[in-house]
């Protein structure tokens, strides 16, 4: 946290952090700081199910230390909307405001954000947050334990545009609704379990959306739902798009621009 509020952003560049599976932090150019479905805890370890859901990837940030300007989620599941991660930072109480789609609006209750902190949103929709616009994305719903999944479309003004997918099956809607922003970045599903994308499919995706770095993700952070990064690659190579691979490092600042 004190590395992502001392980075200062040039314009037209977005500063961003990966904090496994498919949790992000963003900085813009004014400073505004959103984090995105932070798994910080090992709360999906033990399995009910009797996989290996250990957490593999360090915890990069502590859930009490967490500080944003608004927090993310993209739907409930437990590691992109943290029962235990959310309550930490909700008794911390540095977090400026909760944003999800319908069903993550209890958990933010039930971790204790006040109500006024919380905003409910949708595919379609647009949020504004100094200079910052996070544009609602829509996604296919993985299993019936949540039918309300979205992505979000990152945008700072004047500046680059960063999809991050969420979980997401495979349909054609999904280009569309991310192929209209004019992308700078995506980072995508690529672990092809539970009826994610898989490598080839977000491969796919890359080359409809056409965004210059095709970041991979969702596939570190437990042994019994993960996938080589490499495949991905190899994927995008394939497609004939293998210059647009990018891999972000845990914990390690990424600089997206529009060029």
């Amino acid at each position: 946290m004190e590395e992502i509020y001392g980075t200062l952003v040039e314009r037209k560049t977005m500063a961003v952090w990966f904090l496994g599976q498919n949790g992000w932090a963003i900085r813009s150019p004014a400073g505004k700081v959103v984090i995105v479905d932070p798994y910080l805890s090992d709360s999906c370890n033990p399995s009910r199910r009797g996989l290996d859901l250990a957490r593999q990837v360090p915890i990069p940030i502590l859930p009490q230390d967490l500080r944003a300007d608004m927090l993310v989620c993209t739907h409930s599941h437990k590691d992109h909307a943290d029962p235990e991660t959310l309550c930490l930072a909700c008794q911390a109480g540095r977090i400026g405001g909760f944003l999800g789609p319908a069903q993550t609006q209890a958990l933010f209750a039930d971790a204790g954000a006040p109500p006024e902190d919380c905003l409910l949103t949708w595919p379609g929709d647009v949020v504004e947050l100094d200079d910052i616009r996070l544009h609602g994305t829509f996604a296919l719903p993985t299993d019936t334990s949540d039918q309300t999944h979205m992505g979000f479309v990152v945008e700072v003004d004047d500046g680059p545009k960063f999809w991050i997918t969420g979980d997401t099956a495979w349909c054609d809607l999904l280009a569309e609704s991310g192929g209209q922003h004019q992308l700078d970045a995506m980072a995508v599903c690529i672990n092809g379990g539970y009826a994610n994308l898989s490598h080839w499919q977000a491969a796919e995706l890359a080359m409809r959306v056409n965004p210059r770095l095709a970041i991979p993700c969702h596939w570190d952070m437990f042994a019994d739902n993960s996938c080589d990064p490499r495949m991905f690659a190899a994927s995008l190579t394939v497609k004939g798009i293998g210059e647009k691979y990018c891999l972000a490092g845990h914990g390690k600042k990424l600089v997206i621009g529009t060029e």
